[in-house]
């Protein structure tokens, strides 16, 4: 697995972060089992382990920088992305897998177990039924929906100074121009993730109450 690994130390290098060996370790035992898994549950479409380095692993912990908070819900995780990556790097943090996939959620629950990640848990649920205690400090959303469908099924589920965070390939102008009343988009950010061809953009979306203070 020495190959993963230098090609996942190789890409946080480019994106700047600083890991242990370790964390690097994990992030390839990671794969081993997405890559294993995948073979028969078809959890991504993405077959080649070394391919998943920059497509899911560097693309996931690329937004790394504008995670807000401690309680952090990743809408629609499907293999875990970009959720089991960011609890890897951000190890202070709690994470709640949300998916309504049972084939996703065993697979997420056995990446907990095999890698012993105490600071994630995994829900298989409909974003709309499901019911938190609390609401959670940053709501991320990689693949889900359109900007309007993520804030219209998820933006009850942030805190009031929470961060809805969006991870697009193009920027979303006309997803954004429908983006529901009651939200405001903080900020846009042009992501650069080594190995990756095509533009990427993390849309910051806040409350409107937290928006104008």
């Amino acid at each position: 697995m020495n190959h993963l690994e230098d090609a996942i130390a190789a890409g946080l290098d480019g994106l700047r972060l600083a890991v242990s060996g370790a964390v690097v370790s994990r992030l390839a035992a990671y794969l081993s089992l997405l890559e294993q898994w995948n073979r028969a549950y078809n959890l991504t479409a993405v077959r080649d382990v070394r391919e998943m380095v920059p497509r899911h692993i560097l693309d996931s912990l690329s937004i790394l920088p504008w995670l807000h908070g401690e309680r952090v819900l990743d809408v629609g995780s499907g293999a875990g992305l970009p959720g089991i990556p960011l609890a890897l790097m951000s190890p202070q943090r709690t994470f709640t897998l949300l998916d309504g996939a049972g084939k996703r959620t065993r697979f997420m629950t056995q990446v907990v177990l095999e890698l012993e990640l105490p600071n994630v848990t995994v829900v298989q649920s409909r974003v709309e039924a499901f019911r938190p205690p609390q609401p959670f400090d940053t709501v991320v959303s990689r693949a889900f929906a359109s900007v309007e469908h993520f804030v219209s099924l998820a933006g009850s589920l942030c805190a009031r100074d929470g961060r809805l965070l969006a991870m697009k390939g193009l920027f979303p102008a006309e997803e954004l121009a429908q983006l529901p009343a009651g939200y405001a988009v903080l900020a846009s950010h042009r992501l650069d993730v080594p190995g990756v061809d095509g533009e990427r953009h993390l849309i910051e979306l806040v409350p409107v109450a937290t928006a104008s203070g």
